[in-house]
């Protein structure tokens, strides 16, 4: 398709000079230019198609960057990052030094909330909305949420705090809740079901599409019907929770309709106090294989639009997500206690085929991670064995309920951490680079950082035999490829083991990192232990190697400051053992998007950084060490 009116779009100031008809060839041209692009550099497609002409409206009605768009999630922002004058820097999406997939503050000013964790919009956009009150700034804040989004307490909590009066007045603040019944699973719920039922109340839509046949052949009186629909409706619908929460509701109106959605914006933003349109899209939009298949399409890698999304020729290597889920499946099998959980990624933790087989025993609770863990916590107590599949970045938001729910009781739930350090495209907000810290000063919680595949598996079931608070940490996609066995065996508690025996350094790997710290060993002739836990630490072997060698080195992927390098550094002290130690990890700052490997040889993780940084530290001679350091 020729996008000969987009390429003249470079702000949102020459979108308003348009007219309704080309709005729509607009339309028209950015979708396609969504489905070129990311068919080329990978990253999210079903969302940004679905949401081509509500980016359009919005952009046209605001004057933004003054007005203020809050994106949730922000993997949907593709036509707003192209429409506010990134259109050319598009082909270096989600690459290393490239824009990112989500919204930075720092990219663009019309970025105006960096986002990339679910239901955070209303309560950025409520702040926003208070504090141009509070400077006497007139400007409108716009929180846009999908219904996938509003499952989330955080939502509802800044729902609750935005309808009640601040200073004596109700902020001026509009929630546009996208609902395309599809969050990345299938969406799931009490909520899923009421807003069904509210788009398919019989009265209502009959009513509706009766007036619509009446009055489409008077275009004067089919305008004026319009207009006075959202103040009808409320004739024929009962009010909504929204309405109780103190917001004008209108809606449902069609999100791929502009001559619905710029007339309603525009009386909504001349509307004083909080206000909730509700829009209904639909994930894919305009591309028919993302609109049969929006799972799939999500986040797709590089394809041909032509073909769509293709088998590779040759079978991948085993996922660590494939691992967990071929275990969970097997351990289900060997123990009906055993349940599942996951906060709304029921194919991205690997769990489609769980679901299948075990229907009763898989638990999708919604975007929820605080319900997940304390749901957990009560199937604990009452004598079951709950899995928790969650990325580690995600556990991150159900912090408290992990102490206050899981860990101060003591209960047996197994969390398994997936995307446990980089992450490649996601960037920062998706990296899961402070599980091992902030799980190690948790008492009764235990830690285990397998090495590969296999260890992955024999971790779980070992994680699962224990009456206590267990987290097995893996990395996104692939490891060194070592064949599963189908037997599953406890691994010695506590214990790591020695994988190479070297002289004067010996490396500490925790984790997948075992691999390029063996072929930076076989240069530097040293040691190599595969520690296995971060916590239980084996303080043991730690004492052994340090008496045995010049100095340690420890690595993992995963922050340092409180990860295990400084657990292994704790354990020396308490021995009193004085014997020179480099941590190696990732460093303090947060690591942009890009490919993983690479991302990792810049934090000198890969082999040749390991092997570079020992001698850097010891020099040529590392016998020398202890002399020159005692």
């Amino acid at each position: 398709m020729n996008h000969a009116l987009l390429n003249t779009i470079d702000s949102p100031a020459d979108l308003r000079r348009l007219s309704r008809a080309e709005l729509k060839q607009l339309a028209d041209e950015l979708r396609d230019f969504v489905l070129q692009s990311v068919s080329k550099t990978g990253g999210h497609l079903s969302s940004n198609l679905g949401t081509v002409e509500l980016t359009i409206a919005l952009h046209r009605v605001f004057n933004t960057p003054h007005d203020r768009l809050v994106w949730d999630v922000g993997h949907q922002t593709y036509p707003h990052k192209i429409l506010t004058g990134r259109r050319e820097r598009m082909a270096t999406l989600r690459q290393l030094g490239g824009i990112s997939g989500f919204p930075r503050r720092d990219e663009s000013e019309y970025d105006t909330f960096g986002t990339a964790h679910s239901s955070t919009s209303i309560s950025a956009a409520l702040g926003m909305a208070l504090a141009a009150q509070h400077k006497g700034e007139k400007r409108h804040a716009v929180a846009i949420i999908g219904d996938g989004a509003m499952t989330a307490g955080m939502a509802f909590e800044a729902l609750n705090n935005a309808g009640m009066p601040h200073v004596g007045h109700v902020p001026n603040l509009l929630v546009i809740l996208n609902d395309n019944d599809m969050s990345i699973s299938p969406p799931v719920g009490a909520l899923n079901k009421y807003l069904a039922r509210l788009m398919s109340g019989k009265f209502y839509t009959a009513a509706r599409e009766g007036a619509k046949q009446v009055l489409k052949n008077a275009p004067p009186l089919f305008e004026l019907a319009r207009r006075f629909e959202e103040h009808a409706k409320g004739m024929v619908v009962p009010g909504t929770i929204f309405e109780e929460f103190g917001f004008n509701y209108v809606g449902p109106i069609d999100g791929h309709d502009l001559d619905a959605l710029i007339p309603t914006l525009e009386n909504l933003r001349d509307k004083p106090g909080a206000q909730f349109l509700h829009v209904v899209t639909k994930k894919g939009y305009g591309y028919k294989l993302a609109e049969a298949d929006p799972v799939k399409y999500h986040g797709p890698t590089p394809f041909d639009p032509a073909q769509g999304i293709q088998k590779p020729a040759t079978p991948p290597k085993t996922s660590f997500t494939q691992v967990f889920g071929q275990w969970l499946c097997d351990m289900a099998e060997q123990d009906e206690r055993l349940v599942g959980i996951t906060p709304a990624m029921r194919e991205g933790s690997g769990m489609v085929e769980f679901h299948k087989r075990f229907p009763a025993r898989y638990f999708d609770v919604g975007i929820a991670e605080q319900h997940a863990v304390t749901f957990a916590a009560g199937l604990a107590c009452e004598g079951l064995k709950p899995v928790v599949a969650i990325y580690s970045t995600f556990l991150q938001r159900a912090y408290d309920q992990l102490i206050h729910d899981v860990a101060l009781q003591n209960l047996p739930v197994v969390f398994a951490l997936d995307r446990a350090g980089l992450v490649g495209a996601d960037g920062a907000t998706h990296a899961g680079a402070y599980d091992i810290a902030y799980v190690r000063c948790i008492p009764n919680m235990a830690m285990l950082t397998p090495a590969d595949e296999d260890e992955c598996r024999q971790a779980l079931f070992t994680a699962c035999g224990r009456d206590h608070p267990v987290c097995v940490r893996y990395p996104r996609g692939s490891g060194a490829g070592t064949e599963l066995r189908a037997q599953m065996q406890a691994l010695p508690w506590g214990r790591g083991e020695v994988r190479r025996r070297g002289s004067r350094i010996a490396i500490l790997a925790f984790g997948t990192l075992l691999y390029p710290a063996l072929e930076a060993a076989e240069k530097l002739d040293a040691t190599v232990a595969n520690m296995r836990f971060a916590k239980p630490l084996d303080a043991a072997l730690v004492a052994e190697l340090a008496r045995g060698h010049d100095a340690l080195v420890t690595v993992e992927e995963g922050c340092l400051p409180g990860g295990a390098g400084s657990a292994v550094l704790e354990a020396l002290a308490e021995a009193g053992l004085a014997v020179p130690v480099l941590t190696l990890g990732l460093p303090d700052r947060f690591i942009e998007h890009g490919d993983p490997a690479k991302l990792l040889a810049q934090c000198g993780l890969d082999a040749a950084g390991i092997e570079q940084a020992v001698v850097k530290r010891f020099g040529a001679r590392p016998s020398l060490v202890r002399a020159v350091n005692h």
